[in-house]
């Protein structure tokens, strides 16, 4: 195919004139854009500027010189305040129990009663001796009254009024062993009856009805119980808990001055359990961990602990003291 050149210079000359125009309709939408865009952003709302802080408050006061609390922080256990393990002094049947596993029971409470036959036997034989004793001293009274008067009229000899005189002498002896014989008896029947040494919580019972319970120097056998119940103090109760040893001269100058404040907290050192004072501070250190032990006092049972406190004895306690 043919192209004249006629038609090629038209076509080179039409592109050119094309050219301007398009730089010219670029240049318009540019100025378009940015017109437009300052009429937007020039009536747009200012953007709201954040509110100044609140001024804090100053108070000014007088320069005061006083006390601050120092506070010393360390792990402890709750334990009884007294432990005993209630054990017989005689060795006879249980005829009856007298509390329930677990029970808060107080002082002189009874716990159980042992077969008293044997020992109320002795106590009404000691009796009789004593009342037979009696009379035979009342005859040999009656009888010195009868040979004074004859020995002073010389109807009676003088070793006849010595004789009575010895025989009243020894029955006043007889009396008085008679005496410690009844008191012993009655010693050895209080001890059917096994009572509470303090208020305190009992554990679960060792022996059941019909068993014998040996005294506390025999056993029937190396496998069997010798002892009723073991009775716990919990109220108060008491926390023993360890410092290091370099905070206890402190602790002492604390302590002499007056009672030493002590807060039981609990495992996680949030929740206040008591308050209670510092008791005793051990005599000794333990070398391994340099600390030593401080023992504590709470008026009343540790919320925490629930109604048997001293089944966790156990658990440990977060203690904070403070001088």
């Amino acid at each position: 195919m043919t192209v004249s050149p006629g038609i090629t210079e038209r076509s080179a000359a039409k592109h050119r004139r094309r050219a301007p125009l398009l730089v010219g309709l670029v240049m318009i939408a540019v100025a378009s854009g940015d017109y437009l865009g300052w009429q937007h952003f020039a009536h747009a709302p200012a953007a709201a500027k954040p509110e100044p802080p609140a001024p804090v408050p100053v108070i000014a006061t007088t320069v005061q010189k006083q006390n601050f609390p120092i506070v010393l922080t360390g792990i402890g256990n709750v334990t009884a305040l007294n432990s005993a393990t209630v054990r017989s002094m005689v060795t006879e049947q249980i005829i009856s129990i007298d509390f329930k596993d677990g029970q808060f029971v107080k002082k002189g409470d009874l716990l159980a009663q042992l077969d008293p036959s044997t020992y109320q036997a002795q106590l009404d034989q000691a009796e009789a001796n004593l009342a037979r004793d009696q009379a035979h001293l009342q005859n040999a009274e009656l009888n010195l009254r009868r040979y004074v008067p004859l020995q002073k009229q010389g109807f009676a000899p003088e070793q006849q009024v010595a004789t009575q005189q010895a025989m009243i002498a020894q029955k006043q002896a007889t009396i008085k062993a008679d005496q410690a014989a009844i008191e012993y008896a009655k010693t050895q029947l209080s001890y059917t009856k096994l009572v509470a040494p303090f208020d305190g919580v009992a554990g679960i019972r060792l022996l059941d009805v019909g068993n014998i319970i040996h005294s506390s120097t025999t056993r029937g056998s190396p496998s069997e119980p010798n002892a009723l119940v073991v009775i716990n103090q919990v109220q108060p109760i008491s926390v023993m808990f360890t410092l290091a040893a370099a905070d206890i001269p402190a602790v002492q100058e604390a302590l002499a001055k007056g009672s030493v404040k002590v807060i039981a907290l609990s495992a996680d050192g949030k929740t206040e359990l008591d308050t209670g004072t510092l008791a005793a501070i051990d005599n000794q250190a333990n070398t391994a961990s340099g600390t030593i032990s401080l023992k504590a006092i709470f008026p009343i049972r540790i919320a925490s602990c629930g109604p048997a406190c001293s089944s966790m004895s156990g658990s440990r306690r977060r203690c904070r003291r403070t001088a």
